[in-house]
């Protein structure tokens, strides 16, 4: 951990604690674990991408979600609908994309704050307690490789309930999700170029932004295993 130059020693003392802004910091208080905070902080964003797809998903289809077979197989077959008894709402078929470039969008935005205020209030550059950046950078990892703009079948023939049926059984696929989530890791500790450059930017967009990097690498990867079947070896 790195003090900050900016926040003097004593400062704790004379500022109230911002216990919202810490709230959300800490993934609501997850980061306070004592070991592997940010490895809980990643199973966070894991688990709130998981609840955000079964919202979608009507109880009745639940069976069906931890399906084996790869991932393309249960969306593009010869079948409009693909995958037997799969039930979405119907209102639902064009909103899991949109809420899910909303959520990274209020998590970057209300992450950078939140962060900014731990930092400030701690008087670390990047408090170890602050997990708001693990959760942001694993939706990037799991979110960027479904677009549409980067699944050909979905962009020659665009049917949004077939997408959107991709969408939400991708991000409950548990092989999806378990290699998410190991890219992400693997980047988040890694940190190849430029993600130590990005640690230095100011306040809560060094925290937020070094993570965001790390997720758009691990993204990358999961679309080329995505792209190549590799899923259906796990």
């Amino acid at each position: 951990m790195i003090p900050s130059t900016e926040t003097p020693g004593g400062a704790r003392a004379t500022q109230k604690k911002p216990r919202f802004a810490m709230l959300i910091a800490t993934a609501l208080g997850v980061g306070y674990l004592p070991k592997a905070p940010g490895t809980f902080g990643s199973m966070v964003g894991i688990l709130t991408a998981v609840l955000s797809a079964v919202f979608f998903l009507r109880p009745a289809s639940l069976r069906d979600l931890f399906s084996l077979h790869p991932l393309t197989d249960a969306v593009f077959s010869d079948n409009h609908f693909l995958v037997p008894g799969s039930d979405i709402h119907d209102s639902a078929l064009g909103l899991p994309l949109l809420c899910a470039a909303f959520l990274l969008l209020i998590l970057s935005a209300v992450g950078i704050w939140a962060s900014s205020k731990a930092a400030d209030y701690s008087g670390i550059k990047d408090p170890q307690f602050v997990v708001i950046d693990e959760v942001a950078g694993q939706h990037l990892t799991l979110f960027l490789p479904l677009i549409p703009i980067a699944l050909p079948h979905v962009t020659q023939r665009l049917d949004l309930s077939t997408y959107a049926i991709f969408f939400t059984l991708s991000l409950v696929n548990w092989k999806y999700l378990l290699l998410g989530f190991l890219l992400f890791r693997l980047f988040d500790i890694w940190k190849p170029f430029p993600i130590r450059r990005l640690e230095k930017l100011p306040r809560g967009w060094g925290i937020m932004a070094d993570d965001w990097m790390a997720g758009i690498y691990a993204a990358i990867l999961l679309r080329v295993a995505l792209h190549f079947g590799l899923l259906g070896w796990i």
